[in-house]
Order: structure tokens, then sequence, then C-alpha cells
């Protein structure tokens, strides 16, 4: 995914910055929580890129994209002849974000019996490729996050209680789109000029204050992630330099409480 600065000025985003400035010079593990399409990766890379690991890889993996089986390979690792299939040795996001970070987004889906490789990987800093005689020693900084509320999770039994607090050293939870309604007239004019038609005279170059205005009253549930994408369509649709209501047919429907 591209790297997004992040964008906004609400008092809700201020916070966020704050924390930022205040992780720059350390390596604590971060627990990243928030609603889906909220922008938890774009905090987890800028975590990365203003910190002292940013010189070495980001690795992002997704435990909810990934089949069950093979997330303990994904992550460790294996050996040529570890399962079928596996006809070379492998290395795995552990070994692949030496040096750097290490990003593990929806940590909430995985495996409990992963849960204990990843515990012993972050209490003894090596990893058990899957199929190996010995372990590797892996010199990371761990980011993980979540939309579930995992300490649910650990009271019903699917997540490790002792690996959530190693996991939860440093919390930061990234606020839903209605939350900080005042950062949306900036985040529309960021994916305005995000959009790059094949003829750019064509682009528009700017929106309507009614249209703004009701991208503000909108509540958003898929949040950052389906404004970008209804200011994508808007702007590639649109006949004129401005962007109307008439653009966001799906957004003045659902306001109107026509859908």
């Amino acid at each position: 995914p591209e790297t997004m600065p992040l964008v906004g000025r609400s008092a809700a985003m201020q916070d966020i910055y704050r924390m930022l400035a205040r992780m720059m010079q350390t390596d604590l593990t971060v627990m990243i929580s928030g609603e889906s399409g909220t922008g938890k990766e774009l905090v987890a890379r800028a975590l990365h890129e203003y910190g002292r690991r940013r010189g070495g890889p980001f690795v992002a993996i997704n435990m909810a994209a990934i089949p069950r089986d093979l997330i303990e390979s994904e992550l460790f690792g294996h050996e040529k002849g570890a399962f079928t299939g596996a006809q070379n040795r492998s290395t795995g996001r552990f070994e692949q974000a030496e040096g750097g970070t290490l990003f593990l987004d929806e940590i909430g889906d995985m495996p409990l019996d992963v849960q204990v490789k990843l515990l012993r990987a972050v209490q003894e800093g090596e990893v058990d490729p899957v199929g190996g005689r010995s372990t590797v020693k892996v010199d990371i900084r761990l980011i993980s996050a979540t939309h579930r509320n995992l300490l649910q999770q650990v009271k019903d039994g699917r997540f490790r209680e002792d690996l959530f607090y190693r996991l939860n050293v440093y919390p930061i939870f990234v606020p839903p789109l209605r939350d900080r309604r005042d950062d949306i007239p900036y985040l529309v004019r960021h994916f305005m000029e995000k959009v790059a038609p094949a003829d750019p005279r064509h682009r528009p170059q700017g929106i309507s204050a009614r249209a703004l205005a009701m991208l503000q009253a909108y509540d958003w549930p898929g949040n950052i992630r389906q404004l970008e994408n209804a200011v994508f369509r808007a702007s590639v649709l649109a006949e004129s330099e401005l962007l109307t209501e008439e653009e966001f047919p799906q957004i003045r429907a659902q306001l109107e409480g026509t859908v």
C-alpha cells in the first residue's frame, strides 16, 4: 500500500501526533486499536518512518488475509520439505523485518497455537522456522493492530493474556472518522490531489460548500477508506471543476433516508 501522510488537524489527530513525537526515540512495542478503515497501518508506518529503525525495512502482514494453516510459516519461515509444497527454504516475516519494524495487522485473528510461538519470539528475540532444527535470532520492533476488543477475547479464551500484555506496552487508539469530522475537508483535498486522470484538465479543482457539509454530516461506517473511495469515484466521474452533491449519490441517499 502507498504511504499516505497522516492528514488532519482535529484534537484527536493532535493527540496522535503528540504520541508519535514521544515515541520517536523509543523502541517500545505498540498496539494500535480502532475500527476498520481508520488508518491504523498509516500510524504504524509513521512510527517506523520517524523512529530509530527508519533505515530498516517495514514489513506488514495481515493475519485475517492469510489461511490459518499458513500463518506460522509466513511469520517464522520454513525449511525445505517442512510440509507438502515446501520446495525451498523460506524466510518468514520476522527475518525479513530484521533491523526494522514488523507490523502485525488484525492480530486478533491469530490462531492460539501461533500465539504461543509469537510469545516466545517476543520474549526470547528468536524464532523457530517450521521444520527447522535451530532457532534464528531476530532484532525487530513489533507493532500490532486490531479492530477487535482484545481484552474481551482474552476473557473468552481466544487470545492469550500473557501475549496481550507483551504486545500492549504502548496502546494507541485511532478514532473513527465520525469523531474527527473537522478533518474531512483536509482529507477530501488530500484525496482529490491523489486522483490523476489521463487528462489533468478534467481533474476537479474543488468541492462545493454544500457537498462538503454533506460529507461532514455523514457517519462514514467504513471510515477514511470509505471516504477515499467516495472522493476518488466522484473525482473520476465529475463533469465540472467543482464536486457537488450530485457526485455523491449514495451518501446523499443515505443521509436523506432513501436507502
